[in-house]
């Protein structure tokens, strides 16, 4: 059986031809309206809701934290000063406080749940969003339906999958995941604006392969949480300090993902590509004896912008201190069944015989136009 990884090296093989010609400059293919594409922002280390989205700046200094609230242009919506440009962005992004699982706080499974809706249980592994919308839609444009960038996550410490791949679709649908780009076609300006990092040009990579008529891109923020800055704050090695958030990790991603909806919504495209910034676990209320805080599953936030998401808004709300849901819990499945809808698949859809959405689950009806 082949392992993950050599998937897909055997997926690039097939797929590089296309790739190449889109590097050198094959024209866009702008998506008809009822054609959404998804960029999914894979916030790999599980960020810290309460220093990022969800700020409390009334509870105790050992709760809140360093960071403080600042306004964003849509009135009541406040986050972390460590995203100045995405506070400018409101209007266009919806948060979700109140996302939570009752699952173990751990790496590997929490991004199974992340990207697929579930827990791998008895060696059934659910494919990934992109892998479904691969198996159900197809190719478009010559194109590969689902590229993943920059390349799959390594370690995070269980040696369990991350559900980055088809499962049990079998390795035909699962990702592309192409050798980094040539970008010197873009604007050495708009470059810069996104980051002169990996995962700032593997956002603007993104933005021109859904702008050619890839449908699905997934994009690794990080490979890995050891012994580099990341979302994981444990706050000693070989993990995160609490100041990475402002020093790197927050500044990383405010400039990747402002400038991918500000060139998606220049491009006319947003209206028809689904970004989303999730990780897989929030973090622990209570600052730990390092200054950092531990994992946590009981309640964090993600956010969603772009195609039929209603952004501007909040849904649901965290406790006072950040650590359970106060109202409107969301499910890790809800979220599925809301991508699901926002791509035109219908829930109902089995494949090999397993439903893509537990029976019953419901997308989250106030995040959608329609």
């Amino acid at each position: 059986m082949l392992k993950s990884r050599d998937r897909f090296r055997r997926r690039d093989v097939l797929h590089l031809g296309a790739l190449s010609a889109l590097s050198l400059g094959a024209p866009p293919v702008h998506a008809a309206p009822s054609e959404v594409s998804c960029i999914f922002l894979t916030l790999v280390g599980g960020p810290s809701q309460l220093d990022t989205w969800d700020p409390k700046p009334n509870a105790p200094s050992h709760i809140r934290g360093p960071y403080r609230p600042i306004k964003t242009n849509v009135p009541g919506i406040e986050i972390s000063e460590i995203f100045p440009r995405m506070a400018r962005h409101a209007e266009k992004f919806a948060l979700v406080r109140s996302l939570h699982h009752a699952g173990p706080a751990v790496h590997d499974t929490g991004l199974q749940l992340i990207q697929t809706g579930r827990v791998f249980e008895d060696s059934l592994e659910h494919p990934h969003f992109g892998c479904v919308v691969s198996k159900v839609k197809g190719q478009r444009n010559g194109l590969p339906a689902h590229v993943l960038l920059p390349r799959p996550i390594g370690p995070t410490g269980a040696n369990l999958a991350h559900g980055q791949t088809a499962g049990y679709l079998g390795p035909d649908f699962d990702p592309c995941s192409p050798p980094a780009p040539n970008l010197q076609k873009e604007p050495q300006k708009l470059r810069e604006k996104y980051g002169l990092n990996r995962f700032g040009q593997s956002c603007l990579h993104a933005r021109q392969l859904v702008e050619a008529g890839v449908r699905f891109v997934t994009v690794n923020m990080f490979e890995t949480v050891f012994d580099q800055l990341t979302w994981d704050i444990h706050g000693a090695r070989p993990f995160s300090p609490l100041s990475a958030y402002r020093d790197h990790v927050g500044p990383m991603f405010d400039m990747a993902y402002s400038s991918l909806l500000e060139d998606l919504h220049d491009r006319g495209l947003l209206s028809s590509t689904i970004v989303v910034g999730a990780g897989e676990f929030g973090r622990t209320p209570h600052l730990n004896a390092t200054g950092g805080r531990d994992h946590w599953s009981n309640c964090w936030t993600i956010n969603l912008a772009g195609g039929p998401i209603r952004g501007g808004q909040v849904i649901g709300s965290s406790d006072a201190i950040g650590a359970e849901p106060r109202d409107r819990p969301v499910t890790p499945m809800e979220i599925a069944a809301t991508l699901y809808q926002g791509l035109g698949i219908p829930l109902h859809t089995h494949l090999h015989g397993h439903p893509i959405v537990k029976p019953g689950t419901q997308p989250i009806a106030e995040l959608l136009t329609s």
